[in-house]
């Protein structure tokens, strides 16, 4: 499981005073940086094969500004082409969103997602956490 510590920022508030909702899933693109280190450890986003197909979170509760967030990222599922990133952000030790990214590896010369190489799989296996 990888790990994130993020301070929330104060522009990151709403009008209620709490964390606004499309702020969480660029922290979990943030959380994914090691997934994708695994396919291109220089990170040279031009080499980087992996596009995102779908992302979806579930807001467990009110997100505070003032207070840590920690955000826990592992491996789901992995398919033939895809494989599911899982998240969870924690915020004074109660979960308070949690949400799934799948990322498809693609061809970027042929236009179309290909199968996950032999040394990627062995790499994700790692991380791997069903749930």
């Amino acid at each position: 499981m990888f790990t994130l510590s993020l301070t929330p920022r104060f522009y990151e508030t709403d009008a209620f005073g709490h964390i606004n909702n499309t702020v969480i899933t660029g922290w979990f693109e943030t959380a994914r940086e090691p997934v994708f280190r695994l396919f291109n450890p220089s990170m040279e986003i031009k080499n980087l094969p992996l596009i995102l197909a779908r992302v979806e979170v579930d807001f467990v509760a009110q997100i505070y500004y003032g207070a840590e967030i920690e955000i826990k990222t592992w491996i789901e599922q992995i398919g033939n082409s895809s494989f599911i990133v899982a998240h969870e952000a924690w915020q004074n030790d109660h979960c308070v969103a949690r949400g799934k990214a799948v990322q498809v590896y693609f061809d970027f010369s042929a236009q179309k997602s290909d199968r996950i190489p032999d040394q990627f799989r062995t790499q994700l296996q790692k991380y791997l956490i069903s749930q």
